[in-house]
């Protein structure tokens, strides 16, 4: 029989993914995604007040804090045809963008860096030709000194000898797919740590906006922060400098040290430019308005599909088409009325737990029964194409509408690791595509910011229309869909209303267009076509595996949630 690689659960990232690599010789022939935990927040919210449906889909993620009440919201503001002020959208672009901001630099440095960056490696390194280094790397950040590196280094030397690696336990050091120097390696654990430090700060622009972070306040109607020059208790001009103070931080550690590394490191790993393809095809659902949801050609991130890499055409997306987005669970461990090889739009869309039906094995297994079903996430599909979604696809999508600064900054990366066009469809492409985004996103809030301060100035301050809020004006039976694009790509969530109340609602997430099974048709999803063809040097310490699959920065939390088989909780935790 044909060895099998297990990875369970795949590491550094929110909630539990599994991956099966089905080998011939050493290299991957066939690769199945399993999400092994179930969500039901569909459920939850069947039967509750619209208004109160951003709080609890919220929760679905603790890692995306935000983003699922942004688009619970819009979902509810889309049924009713609820407009919202002008400030209100500029606030909730500073949220999102934040949240871009924010996620990625963690993603780079905490949860993909060390796929590239052997930790141990580091003690070997010169702290004078690591500042050296530094310094031609990221010539204005002032972390830099020789004393600087040797302290760190003997931070981590106490680590290792102490036998308590802490974060850094675990990893596959020494591993020969690691390539960097020590020094570098010693650089990125210093910038890994500076990271830590640095995300306290540039958080603080959720609590000012919303109250508290993760998980900040939101409003169907506009958002919860009222602008008060005057008041303590509002948005003043003293909290609104703190928002500039926490943009300040995030462009510069952005433009000195997040780039720069990622280019730097990209430079030793170029094989990587051409593995980790995945599916070809890309989407965006578009976000970012300057002149609200309802006038798509004023997303600052283009709606459309990219198919089979054609830079050259972009194909429109209509998310009420139920031709054009469905969900399939032929090999998910879920059923639907109609049988389990139909499509169902979200709106129809049903939550028909089956695992026992579906062929789930009982823990523990050694192997997925992969003729069956063998995930708790569904297979989304638009016009039946499997469709990657992320960072990778909203900068094809702007590179290819002609976007400057995005043409710009792709053509600089490509000159600078001398690749082609080619290596974006890749894992490194995909990597370096998220960091481009995030400089492009901060440098987007200063210019959202100023024009908030503009408005505010010329006496604009209202954040809120209260003229839809009351359920006697909306009418018996509505629908609508509220999307976004959150940091790991297309998000939209449907809901239902009836008679002031929510009927049904669906939510099909990032990590389910990424890392759903294969459909009826047979399809692989994009972390399983991506897998494909990847060489593994040790089955052992599959760190190929990793590298791609975390390119994607998985949130499979989004994708599933936990009961037990009666639906009771399982654990309650009490912080005193």
């Amino acid at each position: 029989m044909t060895e099998r690689v297990v990875v369970d659960p795949i590491t550094r990232i929110e909630g539990h993914l599994r991956i099966e690599a089905q080998m011939d010789g050493d290299k991957i022939a066939q690769a199945f995604s399993s999400g092994t935990m179930v969500r039901g927040i569909e459920l939850i919210l069947q039967g509750r007040d619209p208004r109160d449906a951003w709080a609890y889909a919220q929760r679905i993620c603790g890692v995306c804090t935000l983003v699922h009440g942004i688009a619970s919201v819009r979902s509810v503001e889309n049924a009713l045809n609820y407009t919202i002020p002008a400030n209100a959208q500029i606030i909730r672009n500073l949220m999102i963008a934040a949240q871009y901001v924010h996620d990625h630099v963690m993603h780079f440095y905490h949860l993909h860096a060390l796929d590239w960056v052997d930790v141990v490696s580091a003690l070997g390194a010169d702290p004078k030709a690591t500042s050296e280094l530094a310094q031609t790397v990221s010539p204005h950040w002032p972390k830099s000194s020789p004393g600087y590196f040797s302290d760190m280094k003997k931070k981590l030397t106490n680590f290792v000898e102490g036998g308590q690696l802490g974060i850094f336990a675990k990893g596959y050091w020494g591993h020969p797919a690691y390539k960097l120097p020590a020094e570098a390696n010693l650089m990125a654990v210093a910038h890994y740590l500076e990271a830590l430090a640095w995300q306290r700060d540039v958080v603080k622009l959720h609590t000012i906006f919303g109250g508290k972070n993760p998980h900040p306040n939101f409003l169907v109607g506009g958002v919860p922060s009222s602008i008060d020059l005057n008041s303590d208790s509002a948005i003043n001009a003293r909290k609104l400098a703190q928002v500039q103070e926490a943009i300040d931080k995030m462009m510069v550690f952005v433009d000195q040290v997040y780039v720069p590394d990622t280019l730097a490191i990209a430079g030793f790993y170029k094989d990587w430019a051409g593995q980790g393809e995945g599916v070809g095809n890309f989407m965006c659902f578009g976000d970012l308005p300057s002149k609200g949801m309802s006038d798509p050609s004023s997303y600052m991130i283009p709606a459309g599909v990219i198919l089979n890499r054609d830079l050259s055409t972009i194909h429109p997306v209509d998310l009420n088409n139920a031709d054009e987005i469905q969900e399939f669970v032929s090999s998910s461990w879920y059923d639907y009325s109609g049988g389990k090889d139909q499509g169902l739009h979200p709106y129809d869309g049903e939550t028909k737990l089956d695992y026992e039906g579906r062929g789930g094995p009982t823990p523990p297994y050694e192997q997925l029964n992969v003729d069956d079903g063998y995930s708790w996430l569904k297979s989304p599909r638009w016009k039946g194409k499997a469709m990657e979604v992320g960072p990778l696809a909203r900068v094809l999508m702007l590179y290819a509408s002609g976007h400057e600064q995005t043409k710009e900054l792709v053509e600089m990366t490509l000159r600078t690791l001398d690749v082609p066009v080619e290596a974006l469809f890749s894992t490194l492409g995909r990597t370096a595509a998220r960091t481009l985004e995030t400089k492009i996103m901060v440098d987007a809030m200063q210019n959202w910011y100023n024009e908030l301060i503009t408005n505010i100035k010329a006496g604009d301050t209202k954040t809120f229309n209260e003229n839809l809020w009351e359920p006697s004006s909306w009418p018996s039976e509505a629908r609508g869909v509220g999307y976004m694009e959150a940091p790991r790509g297309a998000l939209a969530h449907w809901v239902v209303i009836k008679n002031g109340i929510i009927d049904n609602y669906q939510c099909v997430v990032p990590s389910t267009w990424n890392a759903g099974p294969r459909d009826s048709e047979g399809q692989a999803g994009p972390y399983e076509a991506a897998l494909q063809g990847h060489t593994l040097h040790d089955p052992k310490q599959p760190i190929e595996i990793l590298r791609t699959i975390h390119s994607f920065d998985p949130c499979i939390a989004c994708a599933v949630h936990i009961t037990d088989s009666d639906g009771e909780e399982i654990m309650q935790v009490k912080v005193t």
